[in-house]
């Protein structure tokens, strides 16, 4: 009966994971759709608490309300700016609980081991069956107990390559989580040995996995873990602030996997359904904003093997400023504008500023529309998700491929915060790190002003040469006042 239960609800809570992942590509639904994954989730803990094996309640309870209290003090105190960083933080706590299911899952196995080689070796089938039940074991453990040695070699492959999978998703994602917050240099950066570092942790952990499949011992684990760790630090830390969002989808998509392997190892068919969907999807996103920045998928996710390599071209001229009378005088004058926003507007919390100077253009008969790159800010969607918040009109936020003709019969372009998406570069220097990434060409509007703080490279380190051309001028200044002292001015 209790079988029965949990697997039914199990079913019922996967499809409404299913339901949720579909309903999140578009706005509408997203709403929906995250609800779904509350009542799927809800229902998939309440099941597991009341089926097979259930035990230690208090201390359950304790963990769960722990949990959920912890969980809204983060997502109180977390600005929606800091989403990046919340999600890699996520990722390297699925990681850690991979790695911690891993162990405890290896130690039920030798103790049931242990414990059956101790057997009365005159019991047949039936009579071990009784006496494995007799001794109290946990569910895990008796489902260990009546595998075959086929099986349970099947077993350690699978606990193995979940602790690994874990282990490089939990350092992965606490560097990640540091390149993100500021905290660790964004520039990409490997020791002394590069890639064949990598390639040495990865050959030790293949002879840890031979070994642990021969003998099932704990220090093959202990080593591969070493090794797993390593190589999800050495890894990220290889790649470069240009490629973060993608390392933020890649990670998902780890951790999806290690939860997956983890799930074979436990016998748990939600945990599987789950780590897969996770898994496959965010492989899949992050393949998709490879080709959206015409990068090798293969060298993303080996931190940066086979970039583009030589001197990059020099630019020319300097940086114009303009004051906030004279872009207020050119959008007068524009009958259409395209608004693009990047990381800058999130930081300087810009977004209801932008709103309201979009419905003030539009009040006066303007096309204004925002170009959003595919990989703009640090986390896929990040742009649209802050537009929606500040209540700007779904219909006019435009996907790159929708607007990037209608550049050059634009009258004003206002870039805000935004660099690698709009750096012409991509297009004109071979040996730039983003060469060969499609961008949005701003460049080719009659005039095109850039909100900016300083003169720096930004987040990457690129250097942008659109903020050298002629028809470019740096409105400079935090993006929230910047773009708040034109409202007066515009009437």
């Amino acid at each position: 009966m209790e079988f029965g239960f949990t697997t039914a609800a199990y079913v019922v809570a996967a499809v409404l994971f299913i339901l949720a992942l579909g309903g999140l590509s578009g706005q509408e639904s997203a709403k929906r759709a995250v609800w779904y994954g509350i009542v799927g989730m809800t229902l998939a803990v309440f099941a597991t608490l009341i089926g097979p094996g259930a035990g230690l309640w208090l201390l359950s309870l304790v963990l769960i309300a722990a949990g959920g209290v912890i969980g809204y003090m983060v997502a109180m105190r977390v600005q929606m700016t800091e989403m990046p960083q919340l999600v890699a933080a996520m990722h390297s706590l699925v990681g850690l609980a991979a790695v911690f299911v891993g162990f405890n899952a290896h130690f039920e196995m030798k103790y049931v081991a242990d414990l059956m080689a101790s057997a009365p070796t005159s019991l047949n089938e039936v009579g071990m069956a009784a006496w494995v039940h007799e001794q109290e074991l946990g569910t895990f453990a008796q489902l260990i107990s009546h595998k075959t040695a086929v099986e349970l070699n099947i077993l350690k492959v699978e606990l193995f390559l979940g602790i690994f999978i874990g282990a490089v998703t939990f350092t992965g994602s606490v560097i990640a989580y540091g390149k993100l917050a500021g905290k660790v240099t964004s520039a990409a950066q490997k020791l002394p040995g590069g890639h064949v570092l990598n390639a040495t942790a990865a050959a030790i952990s293949v002879i840890a996995l031979i070994w642990y499949f021969n003998t099932a011992g704990f220090l093959p684990l202990i080593i591969m873990t070493a090794m797993a760790l390593f190589i999800g630090y050495h890894l990220i830390m290889g790649i470069g602030g240009a490629d973060m969002p993608v390392v933020v989808s890649m990670l998902n998509s780890y951790s999806g996997w290690a939860a997956a392997a983890i799930g074979f190892s436990l016998g748990n068919d939600l945990l599987i359904v789950t780590g897969a969907l996770v898994g496959s999807s965010g492989a899949i996103l992050s393949y998709i904003m490879c080709v959206a920045m015409n990068r090798s998928f293969i060298s993303v996710i080996l931190g940066g093997f086979g970039g583009p390599a030589g001197e990059q071209m020099e630019i020319e001229g300097e940086q114009k400023p303009i004051d906030a009378e004279g872009v207020a005088n050119a959008l007068k004058e524009a009958d259409s504008v395209v608004i693009v926003p990047g990381y800058g507007m999130a930081v300087a919390q810009a977004q209801g500023a932008v709103s309201d100077l979009t419905s003030k253009l539009r009040a006066q008969g303007k096309n204004v529309r925002f170009a959003i790159h595919p990989v703009a800010g640090r986390l896929p969607g990040h742009m649209n998700v802050l537009l929606a918040e500040a209540k700007v009109p779904y219909d006019i936020v435009l996907e790159m491929e929708e607007i990037n003709d209608d550049f050059p019969d634009t009258d004003v372009v206002i870039v805000i915060g935004s660099n690698d998406i709009v750096n012409p570069a991509a297009q004109e220097d071979p040996n730039s790190p983003i060469a060969g990434m499609p961008v949005l060409e701003v460049w080719k509007a009659k005039q095109v002003f850039v909100s900016k703080r300083g003169q720096g490279t930004g987040y990457s380190g690129i250097e942008n040469p659109l903020f050298y051309k002629d028809n470019t001028l740096m409105f400079y200044g935090d993006a929230k006042d910047s773009v708040s002292s034109l409202l007066p001015l515009i009437g």
